[in-house]
C-alpha cells in the first residue's frame, strides 16, 4: 500500500506539470484549431532561461526565494516574448493556409527553438539548484516532499486562476468568442489577432512556470528536454478532450497518474521483463487508445465543422 501511495503522489506531481502544458496546446487549438508542436521548446527555454538566472543571481549573492522569484520572472518574460514572436511572424500568416502548412511550420519552429537553445547552452544537462528546504513528510508510509507540495499547490492555483480569467473576466468573454467563430467575434468588436496573440503570451507563461517545475522536482536542464514532455502534454490534452481547458487539466493529471502506476508495477506485471524505464510507452499507449475509442477526448464534445 505504501507503495501504491508512492505512486499516486508522483503521478500528482508529474500530472499537474503535464496538465500546465496541457492547457498552452489546448487554449491555442480551442481558437486557432492549430497543434503548436513548438510550445514543448518554449517549456525547456523556461527551465534553461531560469536556470541561468537563479544560478547566476546566487552566484552574487541573492538570497535563494529572491533568485527563485527573478528566475520565474525572467524565464516568463522571455517565454511570452518567444510566443508572441511565434505567433505574429511564423502563424500570423499561415491563418488562412492549409492546415498542413501551420502544421509543418510548429514543427520547423520546434527544431529552430531547439537548435537555438544548444547553441547558447551547449548540448551538457544541467544541475538545477535546489529551491526549497529538503523537508519530507509521511502520509500512509509513502513520502512527499515539501517541494512536491508546493508543486501541486501552485499548479492547482494557477489552474483555478485561469479558469477564473477565461469564465469570469471581459478578456475571457473575448476568447471564448473567438474560439467559437472568430468572423462574428471581429464582427461584434473584438480583436481577434489581439486575442490569438495574448493566448500565446498567456499559454507561454504557463509553459514558463512548467519548466521550472519540472527541472526543480527532477534537477536538471537540457535542450533537449521539451520534446519528450511536449509530446506527453499534447497526450494529455487529447485525452482530456483538445480545445476544452478542464479536460486539458483532467488529462494531466490522468495521464501523470496512469504514468507513475505504470512504471511502479510494470516490473511485476511483466515478471521483470520490462523495467520502469519503459515508462515513456504508457502515455502514446493512451494516445492511440483514446485516438480508436473517443477521438473527443474524455470530457471534449463532438462540434460542428465551422462554416
Amino acid at each position: 500500500m505504501d507503495i501504491f501511495i508512492q505512486q499516486i503522489i508522483n503521478g500528482l506531481v508529474l500530472g499537474s506539470i503535464y496538465a500546465l502544458v496541457a492547457l498552452g496546446y489546448t487554449m491555442v487549438y480551442g481558437i486557432l484549431g492549430l497543434i503548436n508542436f513548438a510550445h514543448g521548446e518554449v517549456v525547456m527555454l523556461g527551465a534553461l532561461t531560469a536556470y541561468s538566472t537563479i544560478t547566476g543571481l546566487l552566484g552574487l549573492g541573492v538570497p535563494l526565494p529572491v533568485a527563485a522569484l527573478a528566475g520565474l520572472a525572467v524565464a516568463a518574460l522571455l517565454c511570452m516574448a518567444v510566443g508572441y514572436t511565434v505567433e505574429r511572424i511564423a502563424y500570423r500568416p499561415l491563418r488562412g493556409a492549409p492546415r498542413l502548412a501551420p502544421l509543418i511550420t510548429a514543427i520547423g519552429v520546434s527544431i529552430v527553438l531547439q537548435n537555438g537553445a544548444m547553441m547558447v547552452w551547449g548540448r551538457n544537462y544541467h544541475a538545477f539548484p535546489n529551491l526549497v528546504p529538503e523537508r519530507q513528510y509521511d502520509v500512509f508510509g509513502a513520502t512527499i516532499t515539501l517541494l512536491q507540495v508546493l508543486t501541486v499547490l501552485l499548479a492547482a492555483l494557477t489552474m483555478a486562476g485561469l479558469m477564473l480569467l477565461v469564465l469570469r473576466t471581459k478578456l475571457g468573454r473575448a476568447m471564448r468568442a473567438t474560439a467559437e467563430n472568430p468572423a462574428i467575434a471581429q464582427l461584434m468588436g473584438v480583436d481577434v489577432n489581439r486575442i490569438v496573440s495574448l493566448t500565446f503570451v498567456l499559454g507561454s507563461a504557463l509553459a514558463a512556470l512548467a519548466g521550472l517545475m519540472v527541472s526543480a522536482n527532477y534537477s536538471i536542464a537540457h535542450y533537449y528536454m521539451g520534446f519528450i514532455l511536449g509530446l506527453k502534454a499534447f497526450t494529455a490534452a487529447v485525452l482530456g478532450g483538445i480545445g476544452n481547458l478542464a479536460g486539458a487539466m483532467v488529462g494531466g493529471i490522468l495521464l501523470g497518474l496512469i504514468e507513475s502506476l505504470g512504471a511502479g508495477y510494470i516490473g511485476d506485471l511483466t515478471g521483470g521483463f520490462f523495467g520502469s524505464n519503459y515508462q515513456d510507452v504508457f502515455a502514446f499507449f493512451v494516445l492511440i487508445a483514446v485516438l480508436v475509442f473517443r477521438p473527443s477526448g474524455l470530457v471534449g464534445e463532438k462540434v460542428a465543422e465551422r462554416a
